[in-house]
């Protein structure tokens, strides 16, 4: 092939690229794609289900927006919160509980401070504190567990910082259960059923198949949890409040079933982009019954509510460029 043959080539190329350039659509161009990431839970938890619905529906627009949304199965909301902080996360399920003590720097969050650049995006569903047990561990009540093999949960978990709580105020130790087994929520179900452990204590939205499977393969009882501890903490913490599993939700287990929790919420950090935020906030409520139908614990979600219920941090500016656009504030 003679020189000038390879150079005629090589610009007739460059005007097919050219043109092929001028005609692809100027929004795909014009705008880089740009990647955000939600933390989660568990596989089997409403935190995967939560964040999976948010990133369904930002990416029905992506084309629109430029945002291509994933979902990362993580150790939970103390978990999340410190991977946003660290700027490996732009959004994490929490539990109103650990939003609060990270926003203010207290509890397990004590050593590293409080965060002021936490902020809230909005809130979900209610998320009560579950208990299971075995059923030949003839567990009537949570305080039947001393001396018997308990998941307390994986550290880094909201639903380990609860328990904790709980035992503290209770006046009890992790050396009071025979084994205080320190399972992910995807494995403790299997562990009961195992006969590995008597008993878990989770944080979860209902229903859930997390606590469908066990109570189906395995006949687990949900057992109650109330009494003096439980009092105090509700009146001392503005993030709990009572809920009640209603009777006939899982199988084998007819009866109500009385506990108290927190709120799932969803964060971020101020570094976040406001107009990254906007569309995610956009996405979830311009499609709000489609999200409330990709699962059960979103049935009776408001709104309104979800903008104020858990949310310890102050709302992130792209939040409320969505809310005040809506009238909502």
């Amino acid at each position: 092939m003679t020189q000038a043959t390879m150079t005629l080539g090589k610009a007739l190329l460059g005007t097919v690229f050219g043109a092929a350039l001028l005609a692809m659509p100027s929004t795909g161009w014009a705008q880089q794609q740009k990647f955000v990431t939600i933390g989660t839970g568990g596989v089997t938890g409403v935190y995967y289900a939560a964040g999976g619905a948010i990133c369904r529906l930002v990416n029905k627009d992506r084309r629109t927006h430029g945002i291509r949304c994933s979902v990362e199965s993580t150790g939970g909301s103390a978990f999340n919160i410190n991977t946003i902080k660290a700027g490996e996360l732009d959004f994490g399920m929490a539990q109103s509980d650990v939003h609060f003590n990270a926003l203010k720097g207290e509890g397990p969050f004590k050593e590293a401070g409080a965060w002021g650049d936490l902020r809230s995006v909005f809130s979900v569903h209610p998320e009560p504190f579950t208990v299971l047990a075995r059923k030949e561990a003839n567990i009537t009540k949570f305080e039947d567990f001393k001396g018997k093999r308990f998941n307390v949960g994986n550290p880094g978990s909201g639903t380990r910082q609860s328990m904790e709580q709980l035992l503290s105020t209770m006046g009890w130790k992790l050396g009071d259960f025979s084994l205080a087994s320190e399972l992910k929520a995807d494995e403790h179900g299997p562990a009961l059923c195992d006969n590995k452990i008597d008993g878990f204590f989770y944080g979860v939205g209902h229903p859930s198949a997390n606590i469908q499977d066990p109570t189906t393969t395995c006949g687990a009882k949900l057992v109650s949890l109330t009494g003096p501890a439980v009092d105090r903490l509700v009146q001392q913490y503005s993030y709990y409040a009572r809920a009640t599993i209603p009777g006939g939700l899982y199988a084998n287990n007819p009866q109500p079933t009385t506990t108290y929790g927190v709120m799932a919420t969803m964060v971020s950090s101020a570094k976040i982009p406001a107009d990254m935020v906007y569309q995610v906030v956009k996405a979830t409520f311009e499609n709000f019954n489609e999200f409330k139908s990709l699962h059960p614990a979103f049935s009776a979600l408001d709104p309104k509510n979800m903008m104020k219920d858990g949310n310890s941090a102050p709302l992130h500016d792209g939040a409320v460029r969505y809310y005040k656009e809506k009238g909502w504030m």
